[in-house]
Formats: structure tokens, C-alpha cells, sequence
């Protein structure tokens, strides 16, 4: 039994965004709030003279309680890639950003496009401590050219599909997949950006990469893609999620979409909120992303696109990569940054500090609707619910000297943000603890 006293509950959908109380959790539930007002010691008090030290007490007066984080769409890089991240490392480093779920990407060596890959993933996640759970690719090979086996790879436990990282430019390829995900059930989720438009990835078809002697990517690869996919789903009724973007055009045919859609879902990342193209010129390949860092408008766009709810889920892309990768010409280097440790101070200092987003929607972007759309338990703070679980001061600021993920690219690196992580709980387990 856990026991947290004096905590300050995020409430997402009360009158009240939070509330003091004393949170209890036993056998992996939350099984107990009370008032502030009540002795929670007292009316625990048999459990916690009995309970052979097994029962702990938490004080966290001056800490607000949140549901755990649920992100949908990391990268781990298990099998294939573990010098730039595995399993386990990827876990440790989603526990200290707050995440008690992930759901990995597709894209590993080999590619999940198989039982045995898909099973090696599921099998050693449990050993994790935290909910991980995996995509399986949309094509064999992520190849754009023959689908998957998606009901069986669903049987066998694949939670959503995606060939993230290489867009499916078939047309006829993603409406065999849509109406097969329909059926189904399943989310798909698609990386938007047609190689049409791009003559070097990673950085933003204008001034600074003509600056740096570069043609950049164009803004259409992601437009013209988001708008058939759009039309797509609309005629399908499948469910999508439209990855990581990044231009104020996609999240205006978004927001137009879903006046008469509600199988659309879509995903910002943090780096997306907090930095634009500038950024580049000072961080050079730290900086460098797919899709890419864009101007002031397009950030704007995307703060605005989480605040009415056109965009559903803050995600973080978590990309791993080696030193050695990173520190090639910008031409020559992945594209990717890590971001587990660092999402939720991101917002916390570019979205609730700045007076845009209220604690409550915040989580509801980072928490409750991911859960509730990929059919998860998590997302809130009730009794009965899963005790998964963060406690947090959004006024305290952290810096970012070094990270428990294996990799270290991030351009966020030294830097200082507010918001930081004391504790994370799940299932019932602390996984994450710096009181």
C-alpha cells in the first residue's frame, strides 16, 4: 500500500481543476481519496502499524498529482539498434519524464512486420517497469507495397499500425489499409511527408537552410499528404492519427476535417511547440528532425491547434541516435531527437507557464485522450482506476545536465525549463522517484 498525503489532484474534467486530497493505492488501484479534511492517517492507521513496513506514507505537501503520461509514438530501437537505445534504457528514461505507457514505433531491425519480432517486444516489455506496448508495421518490410497481416498481427498483440519514418505514397495501398483497420478496429497512424518535396530532410525549405547552403524540405511534402489522407479517412471511416505535424496548413485542413469527423486523431511534439527553424542555426544537427523545425507561424499554429483540440495528443517522437551519427555534416546525419525527459517540462514551461494551456488540458493532450483512444486505462485519477500516476511542481525548474536515455541528442541539453518530475508511479509501483 502506498499512501500520498497533502497532494493537489489534477482534475480534468471538474469545475475544480485541482483539489487537495490523500491519495491510497493497494494491489495496483487507487482505492482510496479523501478530503483534506479527513485523517488519513487515522483511518489507515491499522495498515500502517501492521503492515511490516510494506505500507508507505508519501507527504507531497506542495505537489500536484497528475495521471501518468501516455506517449504514442517513441522509438526504442529494440532489435536492431540497441547501442542507441533498448527496452530497458528507453523505460528508465520514459519513468523520469513521467510516462507510465509508451507505444513504440514499427521501424526497428527487423521491422515488425512479423510474429517473432513482435513477440521478442511484447515479452521483454513486460520485464520493463512500465505499460509498453508496440505498433506493427502497415506494409511488409515498411516497403509501401503489400500489407501486412494486420488481423493476426493484432491478434498477437500489436496495439495500432504504422510504417513511421517512410510515407506510404500508394494511394490505392492506404485504402486497402484503411478499410481493413476499419474493420478491425485499429488506429492507423501515418508519417506525413512525400520525398516529392524534399531535397535534404530535416530542416525547413527556407531562410536558414539557405543560410546553411541547403534546399531544405518544402512545406507541401506535408500538406499535399495530410489532405489525401484526410479525404481518405473521411471516406473510409477509418481511424488515423496524423503524425508529429508542422505546418499551419495541415492543422487548418485538421481542424476543417473534424467538424464532420470523429475518426481523426493527430499528434504535436513538444520540440514542435517550444522551437522553430531558427534553432538550427544553434544547435545544428540537434536541431535536425523530420519533419522539420518551421517558422513562428506554423509554432503558433500548433500551440492553437492543442488549445481548441484539433490536435489530440502531444507525443514525442523519441528518437535515439548515436554521437557519432550526430556529430556528421547536417546533410549526412539522422534525423531525431530524444524527448522522454524532457516533454512534459517543455509544456509545462512553453504551455502552462505562458498562461496558454490550463494544467487540466494539458494532461488531457499528454494522458487521457492517447489512453482513451487506443483503448487504455489510464488518463485519470479515480477511485478504481489504475494507479498510474505522477507528482510534479509545475513552478520548479530543472536542468537538464545529463539523461538516463542511452543517447544524449537532444538540443535541450544543459537547458533549463520549469516543471519537474518528483515521482512516478505505475501499476501500483514507484518506478521513478527523486523526493
Amino acid at each position: 500500500m502506498i499512501i500520498i498525503k497533502n497532494t493537489k489532484k489534477v482534475n480534468l474534467f471538474k469545475k475544480e481543476e485541482f483539489e487537495q486530497v490523500h491519495l491510497v493505492i493497494e494491489d495496483h488501484k487507487i482505492v482510496d481519496i479523501l478530503s483534506s479534511d479527513e485523517n488519513v492517517e487515522e483511518k489507515y492507521k491499522k495498515e500502517l502499524e501492521e503492515a511490516n513496513g510494506t505500507c508507505q506514507l508519501i507527504d507531497a505537501k506542495g505537489l500536484f498529482a497528475g495521471p501518468g503520461l501516455v506517449d504514442v509514438h517513441v522509438h526504442f530501437r529494440d532489435p536492431g539498434f540497441t547501442y542507441k537505445e533498448d527496452l530497458h534504457t528507453g523505460a528508465r528514461a520514459a519513468a523520469r519524464g513521467g510516462y507510465t505507457s509508451v507505444i513504440l514505433m514499427a521501424n526497428t531491425k527487423p521491422c515488425v512486420d512479423n510474429e517473432e519480432t513482435l513477440t521478442y517486444i511484447l515479452e521483454k516489455g513486460k520485464e520493463t517497469p512500465i505499460h509498453l506496448l508496440t505498433c506493427a508495421c502497415i506494409t511488409k518490410g515498411m516497403k509501401g507495397e503489400e500489407l501486412v497481416d494486420m488481423e493476426y498481427l493484432k491478434d498477437q498483440g500489436a496495439i495500432g499500425f504504422t510504417d513511421d519514418g517512410v510515407p506510404i505514397l500508394s494511394k490505392d495501398l492506404v485504402v486497402r489499409a484503411m478499410e481493413k483497420a476499419k474493420e478491425l478496429d485499429v488506429i492507423l497512424s501515418f508519417h506525413e511527408e512525400d520525398p516529392a518535396y524534399i531535397k535534404q530532410n530535416g530542416i525547413n525549405a527556407g531562410d536558414v537552410a539557405t543560410k546553411l547552403g541547403l534546399e531544405g524540405s518544402n512545406r507541401e511534402a506535408e500538406i499535399t499528404m495530410v489532405k489525401r489522407d484526410l479525404e481518405l479517412a473521411m471516406e473510409t471511416g477509418a481511424k488515423i492519427n496524423l503524425q508529429h505535424i508542422s505546418t499551419k496548413e495541415a492543422v487548418e485542413l485538421i481542424r476543417a476535417a473534424k467538424k464532420d469527423c470523429n475518426n481523426i486523431y493527430t499528434e504535436a511534439t513538444p520540440h514542435h511547440i517550444y522551437l522553430t527553424q531558427e534553432a538550427v542555426l544553434k544547435h545544428n544537427t540537434l536541431a535536425k528532425m523530420n519533419p522539420p523545425l518551421r517558422t513562428k507561424e506554423d509554432q503558433e499554429a500548433i500551440v492553437e491547434g492543442l488549445v481548441d483540440g484539433t490536435i489530440d495528443f502531444i507525443a514525442t517522437d523519441h528518437a535515439p541516435h548515436g554521437r557519432e551519427e550526430k556529430e556528421r555534416a547536417f546533410a549526412e546525419a539522422p534525423s531525431g531527437i530524444i524527448g522522454l525527459e524532457t516533454a512534459f517540462s517543455i509544456c509545462m514551461t512553453a504551455l502552462y507557464q505562458s498562461g496558454k494551456m490550463a494544467l487540466s488540458k494539458i494532461f488531457e493532450r499528454m494522458s487521457y485522450a492517447p489512453s482513451k483512444a487506443y483503448g487504455l486505462e489510464g488518463g485519470e485519477l479515480e477511485i478504481g482506476k489504475p494507479a498510474d500516476l505522477i507528482l510534479f511542481d509545475p513552478n520548479e525548474k530543472v536542468t537538464y545536465e545529463s539523461f538516463l536515455s542511452k543517447s544524449w541528442n537532444s538540443p535541450f541539453l544543459g537547458e533549463t525549463f520549469y516543471g519537474k518530475i518528483n515521482l512516478t508511479i505505475c501499476d501500483g509501483n514507484i518506478v521513478y522517484s527523486d523526493l
